[in-house]
């Protein structure tokens, strides 16, 4: 399952950790029994950054009912599950890119879980690599054993398989199908909100911070429907915690600002014929609605919050492209860095990247992902 995933040989997290491949990825199932776990945990109000503490009181979001490795008769793992002390800094969404069953019973999701992880076994894993499975009906399994126990908690995380580089950072969130030409049922994408809400709330992660496994590793995974409703899901995960919009800039035509210049450079990194020059005039507005049409929103020209939740691409140290010198001139006019806009996410664009986060409260990570866009343009 989701064969795109495979990993290469362990690597350093850019977040200061070792971290595993999946390569190098039960007897501790809950629930017995019906193997069905309802919880919740409470938060209490927002800290100043805009994150929530974990496991205080007032209840915000609930733990969906999820099935346990017992429950839908896991194997055992072949070493010892790894629970990390820390917790982690984000969510990543996959598909398994198996088919698109039209079997939504329980039944299915219990065999899919199993499939999956004798999968990863064959691989050389030692359990699932991901830490949680929906399927196409809504059902939620455990993957990596102890999962269940360490988001309840709020406090550990289970190192998983899921993502190279970042597998002590994030929790991986497999989705049942392919989503190259489609999006998911209303049923899986119900749950992945629920279960986004939870593991966010518990782990004090922005719903910035949910991403796309594309986002960190060269592949089509979650596809290109599943990835495309990303913005969507951020903005339904953060309205089921209570988080306050991001502020985004209005950009139009007529506009000669900071602003525009990233609105073309991003044109750009998404394919559009736009010259680079702060200069919101016609052409710029061609562009922009002709990117809208493309991604399915209101062709108008203006790039507000729902726009820009779309032209966004994020990037980290190692990329290079438009995208990259949109954030490098962002950080030289508005925190006076001095950088070459060069469009390499080089050291120098890493550190910057950095102190920026640091300054505005954006969890430091060197990744510039919704919440660190959202400070640079607004």
């Amino acid at each position: 399952m989701c064969s795109e995933c495979e990993s290469r040989p362990a690597v350093t997290s850019p977040f200061g950790a070792p971290a595993v491949s999946r390569r190098n990825v039960m007897k501790y199932g809950l629930g017995a029994g019906l193997g069905l776990l309802l919880a919740s945990c409470g938060v209490s109000p927002r800290l100043p950054d805009g994150e929530v503490p974990p496991n205080t009181v007032q209840t915000l979001a609930t733990f969906p009912p999820v099935a346990s490795c017992a429950a839908w008769g896991a194997s055992a793992p072949t070493e010892a599950i790894t629970l990390l002390s820390s917790r982690p800094r984000m969510v990543i969404v996959h598909h398994t890119a198996s088919p698109n069953t039209t079997d939504l019973s329980q039944t299915q999701a219990y065999r899919l879980a199993r499939s999956i992880q004798q999968s990863h076994f064959a691989r050389g894993w030692i359990d699932s690599g991901q830490q949680f499975t929906i399927s196409r009906g809504g059902y939620v399994t455990e993957g990596r054993h102890r999962s269940i126990e360490a988001v309840q908690g709020g406090r550990q995380h289970v190192r998983g398989a899921q993502c190279e580089g970042f597998n002590d950072v994030s929790i991986g969130i497999e989705n049942e199908g392919t989503y190259t030409s489609t999006t998911p049922p209303t049923a899986l994408y119900n749950q992945l909100v629920k279960l986004c809400a939870y593991i966010c709330q518990q782990y004090a992660i922005p719903s910035t911070s949910i991403y796309g496994h594309r986002d960190f590793v060269d592949t089509t995974c979650p596809g290109d429907g599943l990835y495309a409703l990303l913005p969507r899901l951020r903005r339904d995960v953060a309205a089921a915690l209570g988080e306050a919009a991001r502020p985004w800039p209005l950009v139009r035509q007529g506009d000669r600002n900071e602003a525009t210049w990233s609105v073309q450079y991003l044109l750009r990194a998404r394919g559009q014929n736009v010259v680079s020059d702060g200069d919101f005039g016609p052409a710029t507005d061609m562009a922009v609605r002709a990117f809208q049409t493309g991604v399915g929103i209101t062709s108008d020209g203006i790039v507000g919050p729902q726009t820009w939740e779309r032209l966004i691409v994020t990037v980290r140290l190692g990329k290079s492209g438009d995208a990259v010198r949109a954030v490098q001139r962002q950080l030289n006019v508005g925190a006076g860095e001095g950088l070459t806009v060069d469009g390499a996410f080089g050291p120098g664009t890493d550190a910057a990247v950095k102190r920026f986060q640091t300054a505005r409260g954006v969890t430091v990570d060197g990744v510039v992902g919704p919440a660190t866009w959202s400070a640079l343009v607004g």
